[in-house]
């Protein structure tokens, strides 16, 4: 729901900052499987729709391929001092950008959006920041 202001002169102001992502069923699907992702971690399964299921099985699959790539572009942390959420934010990019047709730019912003709403006040520039360079 928008921020609504009201303006000394009656005029409504409506924060057109609105994230369309929360409504879009792609990013709704990221989200679930970003979350499995980050249960993975703790080694607990988490209950996926078949075809989140399916693709969620692939990437567990090819984290012995995903996991090194990802320790390559972010040296200065090994991979068990990453986040755990950004972890997951990564693994599931890095899937996703060598097994969809979907454009670089639109995945590091899913990633960068993921990391502002579940990561922590660092997460988005560390998430960005990797991604920029592996996938440029």
């Amino acid at each position: 729901m928008p921020d609504v202001n009201q303006l000394p002169n009656g005029n409504l102001i409506v924060d057109q900052d609105i994230d369309d992502t929360d409504h879009d069923p792609r990013h709704q699907k990221r989200i679930k499987l970003m979350q499995a992702l980050f249960s993975y971690s703790f080694n607990q399964d988490e209950d996926l729709p078949t075809d989140e299921l399916e693709t969620y099985q692939k990437i567990v699959s090819l984290l012995s391929e995903i996991d090194p790539e990802i320790a390559k572009f972010a040296p200065e942390r090994p991979l068990s001092e990453i986040n755990r959420v950004d972890l997951a934010i990564l693994r599931l990019v890095v899937y996703e950008s060598k097994h969809t047709k979907v454009p670089t730019k639109v995945i590091i912003n899913e990633a960068v959006e993921l990391a502002k709403e579940f990561g922590t006040e660092s997460s988005p520039r560390f998430v960005n920041g990797v991604l920029g360079q592996m996938l440029t």
